[in-house]
């Protein structure tokens, strides 16, 4: 699988936020797109996720067979927002993002137990604290299995215990021949990550 951005264009509220950038990611590897607030590191990954359109250029996937025919599909998208409903169980969300995404992976209590949040399933998600509701938003990567993850800083929240735990599960995916696109102000732990620094000029 091969994910490539050929002088890709985005736009937020009709307006330009970036233009001209390619990448080319085989699988197994990753890329850190970092660069001022504003330069529009969350708005490209909406672009590649299939939530905002290609303003400019293309933006393809190759090798994603009948399972994975376009970008979107292939995609997992872990925003600023945590994507769960504060009212549902933790476990009742991950069932959900599990039918939603579908290609089953993990059972929502095996990917809380990667995350470090076994035993908590039965909580409604509205009681979690602020690090715990992030591990658990991480949870849903791991219920469908779905080649590219696409995360907007994701260790925002979390303690240096679950950091290193993230790292791990983002090396795990690699190995398994996934690919991440990471927006991130802090290191993550993705050695031979390609880098993408926005809003440069000159």
């Amino acid at each position: 699988m091969r994910l490539i951005a050929e002088n890709l264009g985005g736009e937020r509220g009709g307006e330009a936020v970036f233009s001209g950038i390619n990448f080319a990611l085989e699988k197994g590897q990753a890329l850190i797109v970092t660069g001022p607030n504003g330069a529009g590191k969350s708005t490209l990954l909406r672009v590649v996720a299939g939530l905002l359109p290609v303003a400019a250029g293309r933006l393809l996937i190759e090798g994603g067979g009948e399972d994975f025919p376009s970008v979107a599909s292939a995609c997992h998208y872990l925003g600023h927002q945590n994507a769960m409903k504060t009212a549902l169980s933790v476990t009742e969300n991950l069932r959900f993002w599990r039918g939603f995404s579908g290609a089953d992976f993990l059972s929502a209590e095996a990917a809380l137990e990667m995350v470090g949040l076994d035993g908590i399933g039965h909580l409604p998600f509205g009681y979690l604290s602020t690090g715990q509701r992030r591990r658990a938003a991480i949870a849903k990567l791991l219920v469908s299995r779905r080649p590219l993850w696409l995360l907007d800083e994701p260790t925002a929240g979390l303690d240096k215990a679950s950091e290193e735990r993230f790292a791990r599960l983002m090396t795990q995916h690699r190995g398994e021949g996934g690919i991440i696109i990471a927006a991130t102000h802090l290191p993550l732990g993705l050695e031979g990550a390609q880098a993408l620094v926005m809003g440069e000029t000159g």
